[in-house]
């Protein structure tokens, strides 16, 4: 029986005022990856980020990850993010501090508190991403790809249900792009579902899989063709 991870039913998501995609329908189960595709300003960005509870669900249904998007409350999204991890273009690592620093900012801030426990699992996912001896540089001392691979394993630190990966490869290179994919494809092969928002239909092609899109307000389902 499929596990819906994700459930939107009759949404609406607006920005502001202005109403970005209307009569959304869509369902995430568990283990999948699925990905979300359109043209700029065609609202990937803003379906993202009520995922995440940057913006109101305001019209319809949305289930996520065991949370009601709709009664949402203040208080509560910071605990959802515990469940989510996010991926962005731009890798938002802290550029005062080493990639470990980095990541024990985050299990503190989510309630960790056992040195020992931290610093084993910031090895753990550091690892995952094959970055487990770059621990002690700093973001700038990365190329572009690796700082994508410790952006992925910040996500991957608190076990997320579900991870939101926002035009992961947005800002890399062709080949680092597919490094940084097969990166999100084996975390996907260890039972981690993901939605990941894109550009790069060359990626679409190379590994096929679950496609929604964003086009004229509304999100469908994109059937692939078979070759």
């Amino acid at each position: 029986m499929p596990n819906p991870i994700l459930e939107l039913k009759n949404a609406s998501i607006f920005q502001g005022d202005s109403l970005v995609l209307s009569n959304v329908n869509v369902e995430i189960n568990k283990g999948e990856f699925v990905y979300l595709i359109g043209k700029t300003g065609t609202g990937k960005s803003s379906f993202m980020k009520t995922l995440y509870g940057d913006l109101p669900l305001t019209k319809g249904d949305g289930n996520i990850v065991d949370y009601n998007l709709k009664t949402l409350k203040e208080k509560d999204i910071p605990f959802l993010r515990r469940k989510l991890g996010v991926v962005f273009q731009d890798f938002k690592l802290l550029n005062d501090r080493t990639i470990n620093d980095n990541l024990l900012f985050v299990l503190k801030a989510t309630g960790w508190k056992n040195n020992n426990e931290m610093n084993a699992r910031v090895e753990e996912v550091l690892a995952k991403v094959d970055m487990k001896t770059k621990g002690f540089k700093f973001p700038h001392e990365l190329s572009g790809g690796e700082q994508q691979r410790v952006a992925i394993a910040r996500a991957l630190l608190n076990n997320p249900e579900l991870i939101l990966a926002d035009e992961p490869t947005g800002n890399l290179d062709p080949q680092t792009s597919v490094e940084v994919m097969e990166v999100l494809q084996d975390i996907n092969k260890n039972g981690n579902t993901i939605l990941m928002a894109t550009h790069d239909y060359a990626l679409l092609l190379k590994y096929p899989s679950k496609t929604l899109k964003c086009d004229e307000n509304q999100v469908y389902e994109v059937v692939q063709r078979q070759n």
